[in-house]
């Protein structure tokens, strides 16, 4: 299950940039809005699980029948042949696809007797997925080889993302049996399900310092999601998804080290860390070239697992540490609001209009200002949490 489900998601979004500008002859602006189709979806994800997931089915058979549903709208965006036309059907499956996250966790939760040690093993077959996803189209299929990208036959990916999306809808009909966990509850409080209810954590200025950073370092992953495919096909890197796969890779690898990092640097360093990251992987992506220079990209993609870990794993230990038994699960539902949600609508946005600024007239784009942008954004972001956030408190050390 946890194999299929990320399988799916990095069959077809991580070359997403490429193809919109390949083969849909989409705007910046138009690539924008149709990555943060994931946004919208992560927005309203909520209200799926908490309204509907939560309460009435077994969230092996709404897992079900959204994946089903979703293998229809991604062979539509398979047939799509211009953005008006894609837009719906990829919005449509964000909304459907983004819930799916939550629920492939709670049947996971609800066979294990001890989740804090057994969900990783779980957990990384979806990491696997998403690396296997990247090299069949790299290496097998050679769909993101340019004369196969021009060619069109990058649009294949989302034929391989609908078979694979109706193999886990009907696969997810023989799961294990999990119950509704709020069956039988008469009120639904709409903050509790967004995490509106941990506000209240705003009032703790380090916390607040956090969050603000929180959605502040979206701007930069942005970047990373909207353009660093199209970036590496557009200077000429051979098997770009493939290579990508290094950053789930790494990420893999960085989490293993977060514990350590947390009981010998604490919280703030380790954080520091992961922005830091950020600020270097752009600046090796603005220098590197596909030639001579070609290992600075691979080290910035590399860098991935730091960047991703060492920030929003970090912050998710953090905001459980500070949330307290009584609103871990809407400080949680805050956060990934804040990120996922707002931070990475306004990053999806700033990424589309500066890419778009620095479009040249020959249809090539200057890498160097585009990626020197968000590494300054992360810049500034590392400045003002070294500045502003000041948490001496000790954070309850969280099993991985």
């Amino acid at each position: 299950m946890m194999f299929l489900e990320f399988f799916i998601w990095g069959s077809w979004f991580v070359t997403l940039g490429t193809f919109l500008g390949n083969n849909l002859k989409a705007s910046e602006s138009e690539s924008a809005a149709v990555f943060s189709t994931q946004s919208w979806g992560a927005i309203i994800a909520p209200f799926i699980i908490g309204l509907i997931a939560d309460r009435y089915f077994n969230a092996e058979k709404i897992l079900a029948v959204l994946h089903l549903i979703g293998a229809v709208l991604m062979y539509q965006m398979y047939t799509a042949t211009n953005v008006s036309v894609f837009y719906p059907y990829v919005l449509g499956y964000m909304i459907l696809f983004m819930p799916t996250l939550a629920l492939v966790n709670s049947v996971s939760f609800n066979q294990m007797k001890d989740p804090e040690k057994e969900f990783s093993s779980i957990r990384v077959w979806g990491t696997i997925g998403w690396i296997v996803a990247g090299l069949l189209i790299s290496y097998v299929f050679f769909w993101d080889a340019k004369e196969a990208a021009n060619a069109g036959l990058l649009k294949n990916t989302f034929l391989m993302g609908s078979i694979a999306s109706l193999v886990l809808g009907l696969f997810s009909l023989t799961l294990p049996k999990t119950p509704p966990k709020g069956a039988g509850e008469e009120k639904v409080k709409i903050g509790e399900i967004l995490g509106l209810d941990a506000l209240k954590l705003l009032k703790d200025k380090n916390f607040a310092v956090f969050f603000i950073s929180a959605i502040l370092i979206c701007i930069p992953l942005a970047f990373y999601y909207q353009n660093a495919h199209k970036f590496l096909s557009n200077i000429g890197v051979e098997g770009p998804t493939g290579k990508m796969a290094i950053g789930q890779i790494s990420e893999a690898l960085f989490l293993l080290l977060i514990p350590f990092f947390f009981k010998k640097y604490g919280f703030k360093k380790t954080i520091l860390v992961g922005m830091l990251a950020w600020v270097i992987r752009y600046l090796l992506f603005a220098y590197g070239n596909a030639g001579n220079l070609s290992f600075m990209l691979i080290v910035g993609i590399a860098l991935h697992g730091i960047c991703y870990d060492f920030f929003f794993v970090s912050g998710q230990i953090y905001t459980n540490s500070k949330a307290g038994e009584k609103y871990k699960s809407s400080a949680q539902g805050l956060i990934t609001l804040a990120t996922y949600g707002v931070g990475m609508l306004i990053g999806f946005e700033v990424a589309g209009i500066i890419t778009e600024s620095y479009k040249v007239a020959d249809g090539s784009f200057d890498w160097k200002m585009i990626w020197m942008i968000p590494s300054g954004i992360a810049a500034i972001v590392f400045l003002l949490f070294t500045l502003f956030f000041n948490d001496k408190d000790k954070v309850q050390e969280t099993a991985i």
